[in-house]
């Protein structure tokens, strides 16, 4: 079996090297796709974050790792004062 002669020229080369490089490309004039832009945070998931972050000390040890089933208890004491405020 004979394998075929290719050639190409320098500006193909590359064109064909940008793509394997860069697989989002899909032609090598192409430009790429915009990112998605990102969602708004609500107001609950900001209050609910805010609490969290205020009572996740108390679900930790010394140390600063959770306790047992510290997380969880962490996430429905949060939940539950993002609630009231």
């Amino acid at each position: 079996m004979m394998m075929a002669d290719v050639t190409m020229s320098l500006e193909e080369y590359e064109a064909m090297r940008a793509m394997i490089l860069n697989p989002t490309m899909s032609s090598p004039g192409a430009t790429p796709e915009p990112a998605k832009k990102k969602r708004k945070a609500s107001a609950y998931s900001k209050r609910y974050g805010k609490a969290f972050q205020k009572v996740s000390g108390k679900y930790k040890t010394k140390s600063g790792s959770w306790m047992k089933n510290g997380f969880k208890r962490a996430q429905k004491a949060a939940h539950a004062l993002a609630k009231k405020k």
